[in-house]
């Protein structure tokens, strides 16, 4: 907090994110009012996230060839534009399920750009020695704001409608983009060279295939996007039809899950060094997965938004400590290539989960596709222990 730059980035953020959550939140309510269909819910959030997975190695590219700062500006004003358009349509009744999945895509167009940019560019924010409390406070309040966003979502969602929930999403923006743009930069980052499109664009694609660590974590993580974190495109159908909570109950749940993360982003960011996080990432993915299993069996709604602390807990202290590792080891010259190929990974397997949860789901219950989940994170945590113990760790 002692650098100008981030308290301004992490001012405008508090609010933003916010509005974000409370958007994730309604979205998905909206689909299941609007169709009950689970398999439609998963479909729209395949909608959401197959850009990232075309997009975002342009992305990366983009943000390593030009002013992260502008970059980042630009993706933010169109995400809100975005919650406008999405606010509008639903406030007036007009909304379809069609403009949902519209809407779905243009964002998840946005983010392959946003991503990589702002992962990037906190790094232009902070002295390097700084950067793992920053990447903490980052996701410590990312996750304070899953807490706060689907408990208020919630509340309007049954007092006044989804349409509510976008508008204040996109009024929140506003926030994130003033702090940009008061931000005093003093130097750019790195610039790409221009050679090759192609080789340019698969640079940090070879850079994390030659360097075991990372690319061992990236795969677990790859794997938990894949089957585990498809659980939250089904949490609508565990509020309403099997634990009966309705809205306000899916705000609690997701809250619940925010307030664990908040705890893992917490005790990442009382870390001093990077020491043991592999073992720490083994493990979080093996806690993400018990928990998972639990919830699936739970049929009583306090005792699974109890066992939604862990699943936020663990996950958090997954993702955060993974995307800790790459940042300290990537050159700057690279860096936005290459969290490009973490937001492939992490973002562009979720919607062939989320499209295979939705699948499951509709055939075999919900309760059963997360807890296939949490076994296939369980597995791929013993492979991990096994297979990247090997790895050498940054310092």
């Amino acid at each position: 907090m002692q650098h100008r730059n981030y308290r301004l980035f992490f001012g405008g953020q508090l609010v933003s994110l916010v509005g974000t959550w409370m958007q994730m939140v309604a979205q998905p309510w909206l689909v299941y009012r609007l169709t009950g269909s689970s398999l439609l819910l998963g479909s729209v959030g395949f909608a959401s996230q197959i850009p990232v997975l075309l997009l975002a190695f342009i992305g990366g590219t983009v943000a390593d060839r030009y002013d992260r700062h502008k970059v980042v500006i630009a993706t933010q004003t169109a995400a809100m534009i975005q919650a406008l358009i999405l606010a509008l349509l639903t406030l007036s009744g007009t909304v379809r399920i069609w403009h949902i999945f519209v809407l779905a895509a243009m964002l998840g167009i946005v983010n392959a750009f946003d991503m990589p940019a702002r992962q990037a560019f906190v790094v232009e924010l902070v002295r390097k020695e700084d950067l793992l409390n920053a990447i903490a406070l980052n996701s410590t309040l990312f996750n304070g704001a899953r807490v706060l966003g689907p408990a208020v979502a919630g509340v309007l969602i049954a007092g006044i409608g989804e349409g509510w929930c976008f508008f204040g999403n996109s009024l929140s923006f506003l926030a994130v983009i003033g702090g940009l743009l008061l931000m005093r930069l003093d130097h750019g980052a790195p610039v790409a060279s221009r050679s090759s499109g192609i080789s340019e664009l698969l640079e940090g694609f070879r850079f994390v295939r030659r360097t075991g660590s990372i690319r061992n974590v990236l795969m677990l993580l790859g794997l938990v996007s894949l089957v585990g974190m498809p659980y939250s495109v089904l949490m609508p159908i565990f509020a309403d039809s099997i634990l009966h909570g309705g809205s306000r109950g899916l705000g609690i749940l997701m809250g619940s899950t925010g307030l664990g993360a908040v705890a893992g982003a917490i005790m990442l960011a009382a870390r001093s060094s990077s020491r043991g996080l592999q073992k720490l990432i083994a493990l979080a993915s093996a806690g993400f997965g018990v928990s998972l299993i639990l919830f699936s069996t739970s049929r009583s709604f306090w005792l699974s938004a109890l066992f939604l602390v862990p699943v936020g807990f663990s996950f958090m202290l997954q993702m955060a400590s993974t995307n800790t590792m790459i940042q300290l080891m990537v050159p700057d010259n690279l860096r936005g290539r290459v969290m490009a190929v973490h937001t492939t990974i992490f973002m562009g397997m979720a919607p062939f989960g989320s499209f295979l949860a939705g699948i499951i789901a509709e055939n075999v219950g919900a309760p059963l596709a997360v807890a296939l989940g949490g076994v296939c994170c369980l597995a791929g945590s013993a492979l991990f222990s096994i297979w990247g113990s090997s790895a050498s760790l940054p310092k």
